[in-house]
């Protein structure tokens, strides 16, 4: 793909963007080319809308290590080691990592993302498909996933969580913002919220289930201590826990809101250490048997 003014004129760019790209980059300079030239000139938000602009190729960026003020490729990123990026790495396609995967401000890939390491950015993360670290991930804003989420280790988002596949998580999942999540949420340790948690499919966790708004799973929620919400909770099967379940002040506690009251008994249980306050749906079958 070869840039020209007139094609980049298509696309509406800023004024003051459009200016610096005729004085700087050579009608007719590849793809590529013109995406470096805009990282190394310091212009990397212009060099991502770039990217979002005319979308991805087919190319791959394979190196041992890669450690830069700043990444924006239009292909596939694969490094044997570890990538330390100063502020952004962006993929057209996917990113993958031998070790570990650092960014300063964003990560963004548009397909996958899978490191042997852990995986930390001090802004957002972002991946148009899936998301694997073999050992733990932590974002300090939004972290954003098209597919399934796995990590070995904690999962700690510091802002809002948004996954359209499953979460798999070893330990604890800790999210300080809503959590939405399109299938279902599993977790060896706790899953903690300070805001509503959104399941389309069903919660385990192997401690603790806690939101600091509402609990949401269209299928069931089981948890190997409590199930705890400042809010509702409301799930569409059953709902288990080893110690209490309990619903915020003046907030119900629902289980089979998605079958049929003929089928309680059987898919709409209630288990805990005791009957929870404000049980308004499902069938109470007492303490959980171990």
């Amino acid at each position: 793909m070869e840039f020209t003014k007139n094609f980049l004129r298509a696309k509406s760019p800023c004024a003051d963007g459009f200016r610096w790209f005729v004085r700087n980059v050579e009608d007719g300079s590849g793809y590529q080319a013109a995406l470096d030239t805009l990282v190394s000139a310091g212009r990397v938000d212009d060099a991502c809308w770039l990217l979002t602009q005319f979308g991805p190729t087919n190319e791959v960026l394979r190196v041992d290590s890669l450690g830069a003020e700043a990444i924006v490729f239009a292909g596939s990123v694969e490094v044997k080691g570890g990538i330390d990026v100063d502020t952004v790495i962006q993929a057209g396609r996917s990113i993958r990592a031998g070790g570990g995967l650092r960014a300063g401000r964003a990560i963004v890939a548009g397909e996958d993302i899978r490191v042997a390491g852990s995986i930390h950015s001090g802004g957002t993360l972002r991946a148009g498909g899936g998301i694997r670290a073999d050992w733990g991930i932590e974002v300090q804003q939004a972290l954003v996933c098209g597919g399934d989420m796995r990590a070995a280790w904690d999962v700690i988002c510091h802002g809002k969580l948004s996954l359209q596949g499953n979460a798999f998580v070893g330990q604890d999942l800790i999210v300080h913002g809503l959590l939405e999540c399109g299938k279902g949420l599993n977790a060896g340790g706790a899953i903690v919220c300070a805001d509503s948690i959104r399941a389309g499919q069903g919660m385990l966790a192997g401690g603790a289930v806690s939101g600091g708004m509402h609990l949401e799973a269209g299928w069931g929620i089981k948890s190997g201590e409590s199930i705890q919400a400042n809010g509702s909770i409301k799930a569409g099967e059953s709902l288990s826990a080893g110690d209490e379940i309990r619903a915020g002040a003046g907030y119900g506690v629902y289980a089979g809101l998605n079958v049929q009251q003929d089928a309680w008994e059987s898919s709409a249980q209630v288990s805990a250490q005791n009957k929870p306050k404000g049980l308004m749906s499902g069938c109470w079958a007492g303490p959980r048997v171990v």
